[in-house]
């Protein structure tokens, strides 16, 4: 299957340079959303595929600081290349603390703007293809029972059969079924990367093995 097309998203009041930003963009390839405020964002919605925002600081409403903050509050990734022609060390130490990809002070050359556009897309897509590995490993730990799931959490820690067995107050015998069970369901034959499977599900022992 193939990915869905980079889109870069401006976010500018003035719209000359949003019209200059987005024929820059386009000269490279990219799929450009060019928009006014956060507020019409928020109408737009975010793109399907790898996704980078360029956003100015100050915009009339919501400011690009204030947004960075919403996005974050909320866990929403989106990596932002920020752009100001009002910018000051506390106002870029502050974007960069909060997970800006950069912060350009404008005039700024094209060039660095297409390199931080390029930090960010390549930030996404890696973050895009850990969700969706993820979503693969939450799928197939939906498809345990309880008890594999109680099995699952316990196998992790490093512990015996004869050991869980004991916690669980069932036979040893039943423990290796449902550990068999495990590892054909969650498609491994590997203690250490069920491991990182448990890892990434945040699985602990003596928790109910449930994810919302």
């Amino acid at each position: 299957m193939t990915e869905a097309p980079a889109t870069i998203i401006v976010i500018d009041d003035d719209p000359e340079i949003r019209e200059a930003l987005g024929s820059l963009l386009r000269s490279v390839g990219f799929a450009v959303n060019l928009l006014a405020s956060v507020g019409d964002f928020l109408t737009s919605g975010r793109p399907h595929g790898p996704t980078c925002l360029v956003l100015d600081v100050r915009l009339p409403g919501q400011s690009g600081l204030d947004f960075q903050l919403e996005l974050s509050r909320e866990n929403i990734q989106l990596p932002i290349v920020f752009i100001t022609g009002h910018g000051d060390i506390p106002m870029s130490v502050k974007a960069m603390k909060g997970g800006a990809v950069e912060f350009l002070t404008k005039p700024f050359r094209d060039q660095d703007l297409l390199d931080a556009v390029h930090v960010g897309l390549a930030r996404d897509r890696a973050w895009l293809e850990n969700e969706k590995s993820l979503a693969t490993v939450r799928a197939r730990f939906d498809s345990l029972t309880p008890r594999e799931r109680e099995v699952m959490a316990l196998v992790v820690t490093g512990r015996l059969n004869k050991q869980i067995a004991s916690d669980l107050g069932v036979s040893e015998i039943t423990v290796k079924v449902h550990r068999s069970q495990v590892m054909q369901k969650m498609g491994t034959r590997s203690l250490p990367e069920l491991a990182r499977m448990a890892d990434k599900l945040m699985l602990a022992p003596g928790k109910p093995q449930t994810h919302s």
